[in-house]
């Protein structure tokens, strides 16, 4: 299963239109996106080419493969413009396709669950976005593998990105 993972598009039009364009040559089954995606919120400059409504007709433009996850810039009126949604706190997704069994895909913003995390199964994906920072690694303590994808538009490392999912391992996508 190939999964393109994306979040903290905070509106940039610049940004998402990169996004749209890896996603088309990629062609993931699904696109997880982690919150943040119309609104720049308070506390950031305003994105490139800072274009809500353009934003969201390019995602609607793939909402039948959309799982998306509400972010804490997320709001309703972000919702009422898409197609699909996106005001959940998490959601999870199986990935039965990899030769080593199972795997559990948690998906959330990642401003809810800094005190703990569900229970999970040894060996799933803890899937979130907010603090604009790239990580991959594995917890040796619980075994759940940790992945940020970093920010499609305000990265705090000065490279765009997402991640992409697939044979059961992650990597990141440069814009």
């Amino acid at each position: 299963m190939r999964i393109a993972v994306a979040s903290d598009i905070h509106g940039s039009a610049f940004w998402c239109r990169r996004l749209m364009d890896r996603i088309e040559l990629l062609a993931p089954e699904r696109i997880v996106l982690l919150g943040d995606l119309l609104y720049h919120g308070p506390r950031n400059d305003l994105p490139r080419d800072y274009d809500p409504r353009s934003v969201a007709g390019m995602l609607n433009g793939v909402a039948d493969r959309v799982i998306a996850v509400r972010g804490n810039c997320d709001s309703e009126v972000d919702q009422m413009m898409l197609e699909f949604p996106m005001m959940g706190d998490y959601a999870m997704v199986l990935d039965a396709t990899g030769d080593a069994g199972a795997r559990t895909l948690f998906c959330t913003h990642g401003h809810l669950w800094s005190d703990g995390l569900p229970p999970l199964p040894r060996g799933s994906a803890v899937m979130s976005g907010h603090t604009h920072v790239k990580r991959n690694e594995t917890d040796p303590s619980t075994g759940l593998l940790m992945l940020n994808p970093g920010s499609v538009s305000l990265p705090k490392d000065e490279s765009n990105s997402f991640a992409l999912y697939e044979d059961g391992s992650f990597e990141f996508v440069t814009l």
